[in-house]
């Protein structure tokens, strides 16, 4: 049985690490070249006009760009803040997407790693610029619950809809599945580290009732989970620094395009290796919008180009392992990338977006306040499900529109790596920023919060373990996620609920102050003034004596 298998597999070699001396110090010359050395040869770039052209027809989301200055205005008229932040919110969608247009049109002209670090990291530039904001104007939950609610959506949403999309058109999809188990291996870590403040800080059972009495050793337990969470994050930051120099100096092999093939190919002709082959063909669903793609011979097995919507139709999996692709009918070169923007054009739209980006940012950070204030939407759902989704728009036309095309190792870098890059870096360095302007940021994160990312990079961990995936695999994903934004509408967080009884304890404590100056104000003084600190301003209830 086991050699019947064997014979069974694709004749393609393994891509294996290369010898030890040229794995752990490879040329740093030839190791820079091949990651800016493009996948594809690319075609000669378009003209300032064609490129133009290109940015306003890009997507129906350009319609969107509208509510850019209707949000300033709004914000200078001094209307609601609902209405601001309905306005913001709207144009930071489509802000967000011409961000991950630029990006992709950047990488296009390196290698697919670094092309996937690339758009992971633009991707994350508008979390990072909300964030920014929010920290600097003290609003520390939203900045918490904001850098989650990115990981959920880049785990269970972006990577459902890539699968799932990437399923209407294929049986199964292949990836490297080492890559990916790395990939969960540094989530893990994250959470780890998300979880050791909130264990140590519940472990030394700080209740309610000493909320009131023992608020020295409150403070004391709060700078101490203060002082872990710091050196927490440049021990985080250092894991990032060695992430990069394995993805990109010592072992990129792992994520190299052949590797991508190898598994691609592996997944298609040997997806009987436990259990029943795919049936010949690449389509599952027939759906007229969605064109078919051409199949290019790597090495003799079938590999999918970025310029699917101009080639033929797929041959059939057994056929094109044996067969040469057909040269495209639409008169393009085949092989060749063709780029929709020239490259100074492409650095002026990512800098001019960015900008842009970073005032609505400002605008919609400020109008949180007084929407949540009105008690029809909380703020835990605003910054765990909706600021993510604004944020997370670029991962989301990228990563679907590579998993199209059949180039899931992409697909995974973008979304998998995004959170990677969420967790390892953009964390940390909130963490150590709020340290240098004076805002006590964390890692001890609300109860809730903490058990949703822990279940969901353990469900993400089971569903690419296998190295390759369906239509049903990203739809659970997708229904995982929208459970956790259904459960969050109706959640109050700890902190608030804490924040109501602390307001009744104070309108208690200062019935208690007697009128005249005498050795009882004196002793209930410092708990007033810790109940005013646990209070946030916004949320500080006036009492008249």
């Amino acid at each position: 049985m086991g050699l019947r298998r064997a014979q069974s597999l694709p004749s393609h070699p393994a891509v294996t690490a290369p010898p030890p001396i040229q794995g752990l110090q490879p040329s740093m010359v030839k190791t820079l070249n091949k990651l800016l050395e493009p996948e594809r040869k690319l075609a000669p770039p378009p003209n300032l006009r064609v490129s133009l052209y290109n940015i306003a027809t890009y997507s129906w989301l350009n319609v969107m760009l509208v509510f850019v200055p209707i949000a300033w205005g709004a914000h200078f008229a001094h209307l609601t803040d609902t209405v601001i932040f309905v306005f913001s919110f709207l144009g930071i969608v489509p802000l967000a997407a011409l961000l991950g247009f630029a990006t992709e049109e950047l990488a296009l002209r390196v290698g697919q790693t670094l092309g996937g670090l690339l758009n992971a990291t633009f991707g994350n530039a508008v979390e990072l610029i909300i964030a920014i904001l929010a920290l600097v104007k003290g609003e520390l939950r939203i900045v918490q619950a904001s850098m989650l609610g990115s990981i959920l959506s880049n785990c269970l949403l972006v990577l459902g809809m890539c699968f799932f999309a990437g399923g209407f058109r294929f049986h199964e999809q292949g990836y490297g599945i080492r890559a990916a188990q790395l990939n969960i291996s540094l989530l893990s870590i994250s959470v780890f580290s998300i979880v050791i403040p909130a264990a140590f800080n519940s472990s030394l059972n700080f209740g309610d009732e000493q909320a009131s009495s023992g608020h020295q050793d409150q403070n004391k337990t709060d700078r101490a989970v203060l002082a872990i969470s710091r050196g927490t994050s440049i021990v985080l930051l250092f894991v990032y620094a060695a992430y990069l120099v394995f993805q990109l100096w010592t072992h990129a092999y792992i994520y190299s395009k052949e590797a991508s093939a190898y598994h691609s190919a592996m997944t298609h002709q040997a997806g009987g290796v436990d259990g029943p082959t795919a049936p010949p063909g690449t389509r599952v669903f027939r759906m007229p919008h969605l064109p078919s793609l051409p199949s290019l011979t790597i090495h003799g097995h079938s590999d999918t180009s970025s310029n699917s919507t101009r080639s033929s139709r797929r041959s059939s999996s057994s056929s094109s392992s044996s067969s040469s692709s057909s040269s495209s009918s639409s008169g393009f070169v085949e092989g060749e990338e063709h780029q929709k923007l020239k490259p100074i054009v492409a650095f002026a739209l990512l800098v001019v977006v960015t900008v842009l980006t970073g005032l609505t940012a400002e605008y919609l950070v400020d109008s949180i306040s007084g929407l949540t204030a009105t008690g029809d939407i909380s703020r835990e759902f605003i910054a765990l499900i909706l600021l993510p989704l604004v944020g997370n728009a670029a991962e989301h036309v990228t990563a679907v529109t590579v998993s199209v095309k059949n180039k899931l190792d992409l697909a995974i870098t973008v979304a998998v790596g995004s959170s990677i890059q969420i967790a390892l870096f953009v964390i940390p360095f909130l963490v150590l920023l709020g340290w240098i302007i004076g805002q006590p940021l964390s890692l001890f994160f609300d109860i809730y919060e903490t058990v949703v990312v822990f279940v969901s990079i353990l469900v993400v961990n089971y569903a690419i373990s296998d190295g390759k995936t369906n239509w049903l695999e990203g739809l659970v994903l997708m229904v995982i996620y929208v459970l956790i934004a259904l459960t969050t509408w109706y959640y109050v967080s700890l902190p608030r609920l804490h924040t109501a009884k602390l307001q009744k304890l104070t309108l208690c404590t200062f019935s208690l102050v007697p009128t005249s100056h005498n050795h009882k104000s004196d002793e209930l003084s410092p708990k007033i003034a810790f109940l005013e600190e646990k209070i946030p301003s916004s949320e500080q209830t006036s009492v008249t004596l």
